[in-house]
């Protein structure tokens, strides 16, 4: 089924497949028993120095994304395995809460979980 990306703030579907939050925060307004998670992987996250750099300034998206890959380098093979695993079934949706859908942390997991298969 593959990994998908959503706002937490969308409505959860039948085919979102294994729902994982990825951000360190979370996100402002959501009810946790609202959420629909089936897992919060905040660890996954860039690291709270890493994200208020960035501040979602599109100038440095590229570095933010290089940061972050070598962060997830050493966030251990056996967490990003089992996302990876989730991937193929039932399906795995990223949930992230940034406005920006095109440049955020779940973007860069989601293409780190595609390129280490």
């Amino acid at each position: 089924m593959g990994i998908r990306l959503k706002r937490i703030y969308d409505a959860a579907a039948d085919d979102d497949g294994y729902r994982v939050l990825v951000d360190r925060i979370w996100p402002r307004g959501v009810a946790k028993a609202d959420a629909a998670l089936d897992e919060w992987r905040k660890e996954l996250a860039p690291s709270r120095a890493l994200r208020q750099w960035f501040g979602h300034d599109r100038e440095r998206w590229e570095e933010f994304a290089s940061a972050y890959r070598a962060e997830l380098n050493q966030a251990g093979a056996d967490l990003i395995a089992q996302l990876r695993d989730r991937a193929a079934d039932p399906g795995l949706t990223l949930l992230f809460a940034a406005r920006d859908t095109e440049c955020n942390n779940a973007v860069v997991l989601k293409r780190y979980l595609e390129d280490s298969r």
